[in-house]
């Protein structure tokens, strides 16, 4: 599975961005989806997830009320609303897919490139 991220780029605090997550083949529906990032110096870590249907989602507690993950299966394609951005969410954001596992602690087994999410204070 190959997917590829786009929607990053330059924002203020406060702004807003939505990350796309594009998936080359049809079983994208039958897996669970995350986005993760990773800032210079620091480990990467798991930002949001969703489930095959949509039905369940989790949230790193930085990003609760803020963040929002969401799904189109009928275009193989994941999102990510990112609002009332703050310097320390800049980082580098990747998409990965999950064939099965729990969302918050699995091992996620297909990863794109990644996208650079740039915040100004």
């Amino acid at each position: 599975v190959q997917l590829v991220e786009s929607g990053g780029g330059l924002v203020q605090a406060g702004g807003s961005l939505r990350l796309s997550c594009s998936a080359s083949e049809r079983t994208f529906s039958s897996y669970s989806m995350g986005w993760f990032r990773q800032a210079p110096g620091k480990e990467r870590e798991l930002v949001a997830a969703i489930s095959w249907s949509g039905g369940d989602t989790a949230y790193t507690d930085s990003v609760k009320d803020r963040f929002t993950i969401s799904r189109d299966n009928a275009k193989n394609t994941v999102y990510l609303q990112m609002n009332s951005l703050k310097p320390e969410d800049t980082a580098v954001y990747y998409c990965a897919a999950l064939i099965r596992g729990e969302l918050a602690s699995g091992e996620y087994d297909y990863w794109g490139q990644g996208t650079q999410v740039t915040v100004s204070s």
